[in-house]
């Protein structure tokens, strides 16, 4: 959305840009452009030097002019923004620390408001985060790079392969661990990946994001970051994500990459591990407490990659009276396997009107596997209780998946595919325990932890 014609002319005549600071009435800020979902064509948005925007209404009465104030420190730094990493001085390191690296790639933790365009997005790299978090260099020396300024819902398994081989990069170059900033919104997805493509990991890898902002009052990156360096100090030698466990500033839980969720939308305690207690709590001072009994711990050897990856995966979910052509379609454009989130204990419709076994057993007689994941965030999916899902598993074939996440079984899906191709190498596989993601047994206290 543009502002109106009206306004429009008035900018243009007035030698008025938005960026510039302008004065209209009593106030003063940075002309902003129209917002394009929620605004009006007919007001005029600026934003005040107390970082807040606020809208005034044009009329043919409205006084509006180019303002004389000098704009405040604090906004003009913004500007600069973009090129203060060349001229930031070289920050200096406790080489008596044990080495960390940190990724970044974007995500609400590495994002700010853009005083230009007045939207949120991914800006800031890995040196502007420990600029941001000073107490990084006493806990640890710190490396920074900056992978990419992606948003982790427009990432891919381009995306993770490449941060796989710079993660195993880093460990093999002396790190005793490596921190990646990421999204939250697909983190979970992310981990699971690194999960299965970084084998026998032998050092930490943690991932950590935030749900506010760093430029919030009310950010949480800054004891995530904490808690993750200190993390990847410690000897729990697997990929997890190190997030709140509480709203307030209490301390982090490290999760395991494949047993992890966000669970929330906006909460800083969204993430929680799923059939699965923490790998352990973090407190922002560094004590470190193991809370998981099945743990991987570090050894001496090199990190390895393993990125092979099959990207042509679906994960569906069946619903009451949902339509089960939507696999022949799959298939048709060339899809190689299929993950459908079932109900409860993983069933589908089956003895109804749009039943789905024909469906899946075309899918499975044409060489597509068939996994089926529970809807529930909690329990796993059981072959033997109910008519339904015997049909399903036994005569149509389906590959049950235990107690894996859907998020996690369509990654791994992905992944075997990538190394097999028949159908009895894909459920052998699939059923085969690689980074945490199947339980054998799921303990009451797990739920909902």
């Amino acid at each position: 959305m543009t502002y109106s014609k009206k306004i429009t002319a008035t900018l243009k005549q007035k030698g008025l840009k938005e960026g510039q600071r302008i004065k209209i009435g009593v106030y003063e800020g940075l002309l902003m452009p129209s917002p394009e979902i929620t605004g009006s064509p007919d007001y005029l948005i600026i934003k005040l030097d107390n970082g807040y925007n606020i809208g005034i209404k044009y009329t043919s009465k409205t006084k509006l002019e180019k303002s004389n104030t000098p704009e405040p420190e604090a906004i003009k730094q913004e500007y600069l923004y973009e090129t203060m990493d060349q001229h930031v001085e070289k920050i200096e390191q406790a080489h008596s620390k044990p080495p960390i690296a940190i990724l970044a790639v974007g995500g609400t933790i590495a994002s700010k408001v853009d005083y230009k365009t007045g939207a949120v997005n991914a800006k800031l790299t890995a040196r502007d985060l420990v600029r941001m978090v000073p107490e990084l260099r006493r806990i640890a020396t710190i490396k920074m790079d900056t992978l990419s300024e992606v948003m982790s819902e427009d990432m891919n398994h381009v995306h993770w392969q490449t941060l796989a081989k710079e993660t195993a990069k880093q460990l093999n170059q002396g790190a005793e661990g490596v921190v990646i900033t990421h999204g939250t919104d697909a983190m979970h997805f992310s981990s699971a990946a690194l999960s299965f493509m970084l084998p026998k990991l032998p050092k930490p890898v943690v991932f950590t994001g935030s749900q506010r902002s760093p430029d919030r009052g009310s950010a949480d990156s800054s004891m995530n970051l904490i808690c993750s360096v200190h993390a990847a100090k410690n000897d729990v030698a697997e990929v997890g994500i190190c997030m709140h466990a509480e709203l307030d500033d209490n301390y982090c839980i490290y999760s395991r990459g494949t047993k992890v969720r966000k669970m929330h939308s906006t909460l800083r305690k969204a993430f929680r591990p799923i059939n699965d207690y923490p790998l352990a709590k973090v407190w922002p001072s560094g004590r470190f407490q193991m809370t998981n009994r099945r743990v991987k711990f570090r050894s001496t050897e090199k990190a390895k990659t393993d990125t092979k990856f099959e990207p042509k995966v679906a994960l569906i979910k069946a619903y009451p009276g949902s339509e089960p052509k939507l696999i022949d379609y799959l298939i048709k454009q060339g899809y190689k396997g299929i993950i459908i989130e079932g109900m409860a204990l993983g069933h589908v419709p089956t003895q109804a009107k749009k039943s789905w076994i024909p469906h899946v057993k075309k899918a499975i007689q044409s060489g597509v596997p068939v996994i089926v994941t529970t809807q529930c965030y909690y329990g796993r999916v059981n072959p033997d209780v109910y008519t339904n899902l015997r049909i399903l598993y036994y005569e149509a074939e389906a590959i049950p998946g235990a107690d894996m996440l859907s998020e996690t079984a369509y990654v791994k899906l992905g992944w075997v595919l990538g190394h097999v191709k028949s159908m009895k190498k894909v459920r052998e596989m699939m059923l085969t325990n690689y980074a945490g993601e199947l339980n054998a047994r799921l303990e009451p206290r797990m739920f909902l932890y």
